[in-house]
């Protein structure tokens, strides 16, 4: 994959690995593109990074995907990568009742809905164009659940299987599917855990993480799992019972708490 002379669309990318894929991808002479939910975030991104285009816009709603294609199809006609990047995390205790409806699925609207109605919306586009990827942003919990947080990793073991789907319906066009699964990663999305539930687990820095990114994007490595997550789809495959008692530590604290 040629990682410079691209235009690039990225989901998520006012913070954490969005962001620091938008300082890499400007780094080598890129143009970027990022979309977020929060405004303000947007805006400070955008001054941090410089040279990009920040638009308003969120996943989970249909008519903003729409509104978001009409934009960089007329503004950007030569995009050629799309990332989805864009993605949320709850600890949920299933056994707690009180939770509405919508915010026990809403982790599917961003994490799953979005990148579906991206992708969707922007494949007639891509095939038009040279060099040409859609990169998914799973986990390594795709592979093995982390039980405080069920909902989020039913959401991310979706995607790993819609991306192996969209890989094989795609492999008679020039489009690359990635997919990166990133192991737990220090960025806004581990603020719903305490120490104990983290206990056992490498944090990686998202700078390390993203450099692995990098690294496998430039070989055309298509399942891109930086530390952990390798040692996760690993044990899934050897040792599924093990690793699941493993990741299921603190789901007694979690219904004691």
């Amino acid at each position: 994959m040629n990682l410079s002379g691209n235009t690039i669309l990225i989901t998520g990318g006012s913070s954490g690995i969005g962001l620091e894929m938008a300082k890499n991808f400007l780094k080598r002479k890129n143009k970027v593109i990022i979309t977020g939910r929060n405004e303000q975030k947007l805006q400070k991104a955008k001054e941090l990074l410089g040279e990009v285009t920040a638009i308003q816009s969120d996943v989970s709603n249909s008519s903003d995907v729409e509104k978001i294609y009409q934009q960089v199809s007329k503004e950007f006609p030569d995009l050629n990568i799309l990332i989805n990047n864009a993605g949320i995390m709850w600890t949920i205790n299933l056994q707690n009742h009180k939770h509405p409806a919508a915010e026990l699925t809403k982790e599917f609207d961003v994490n799953v809905k979005g990148p579906i109605w991206m992708n969707d919306a922007f494949l007639p586009l891509l095939k038009k164009n040279t060099n040409t990827a859609v990169i998914i942003v799973s986990s390594g919990l795709a592979f093995v659940p982390l039980p405080v947080a069920p909902v989020y990793c039913a959401t991310k073991a979706a995607l790993h299987s819609y991306t192996l789907s969209l890989r094989e319906q795609l492999r008679d066009t020039d489009i690359k599917v990635f997919e990166l699964a990133p192991p737990a990663t220090q960025t806004e999305l581990l603020k719903d855990f305490n120490e104990d539930d983290m206990k056992g687990i490498a944090i990686m820095s998202v700078e390390k993480m993203v450099a692995a990114f990098f690294k496998g994007l430039s070989i055309d490595k298509y399942e891109i799992r930086p530390g952990q997550s390798n040692q996760l789809k690993f044990m899934s495959r050897f040792f599924p019972n093990f690793i699941l008692k493993q990741m299921s530590k603190t789901v007694d604290a979690m219904h004691a708490g």
